[in-house]
């Protein structure tokens, strides 16, 4: 099989396809890649504190891979760094990279545009057309995945008040409270999940909630380990 890495944004979607890769069993999967603010120490948007990326990598049973990123970073900077974790992951035997994207089709093609010739090939687990996202966030849900929002973009929930959202867990009920114009899953950048169970890994990882701020134009909703867990191979 071919030995891929799966780009690991600490989120639902991700974590999602960490368990469809799993069950189509094509690929042998080599590590989790993330990208880190440098200055926070944090997953750029989701804010996941390196703690819980860390417990996420371990619970899964895989090797973490952290991109350190300067803050701000510029788009050039980014595909810098990505281009370099490309050519040593080719370098040591890896032959895809998987993404989490739903159905944006210009992330998708920039993705796909960003590996040619890199020798990766790109692999989308969880794509699909934008009116199955609330089949696939019901899917999610009675498979086990535990999530909490930990960003919400206040411009995307209008007429109602979008700090309710923050720190909520990511169920049944988010999904019946949802306004309309919000995807189910978030794909337009409604909102952003940290994951804390689900069957992607071996055990739940204990969490427990920090403080809530409004920051750079969003919500931010703070999620912290509870308790210990044994670190991960960081490379």
């Amino acid at each position: 099989m071919k030995k891929l890495l799966l780009s690991w944004s600490s989120g639902k979607d991700s974590a999602w396809a960490l368990h469809r890769l799993r069950q189509q069993g094509d690929y042998e999967i080599a590590g989790l890649l993330t990208t880190l603010n440098a200055a926070f120490d944090r997953v750029a948007m989701h804010s996941t504190r390196r703690a819980l990326l860390e417990a996420q990598a371990a619970a899964a049973g895989l090797p973490l891979t952290i991109v350190p990123l300067p803050w701000p970073c510029s788009n050039e900077q980014y595909e810098a760094a990505m281009s370099a974790v490309c050519a040593e992951a080719v370098a040591n035997g890896i032959e895809a990279i998987a993404f989490g994207d739903l159905f944006l089709e210009g992330i998708r093609q920039y993705r796909i545009d960003k590996l040619r010739g890199t020798g990766l090939q790109p692999v989308f687990p969880v794509w699909g057309p934008p009116e199955a996202t609330r089949s696939l966030a019901e899917e999610m849900i009675a498979g086990g995945l535990r999530a909490r929002l930990v960003c919400v973009d206040p411009k995307k929930f209008p007429g109602c008040d979008p700090a309710k959202f923050a720190g909520r867990d990511f169920d049944a009920a988010l999904l019946r409270d949802l306004p309309p114009t919000v995807d189910p899953c978030g794909e337009n950048g409604e909102f952003h999940t940290a994951v804390y169970a689900g069957p992607m890994f071996r055990e739940p990882i204990p969490v427990e909630s920090g403080e809530i701020v409004q920051r750079d134009g969003f919500i931010f909703a703070d999620l912290r380990v509870a308790s210990t867990h044994p670190s991960p191979v960081c490379v």
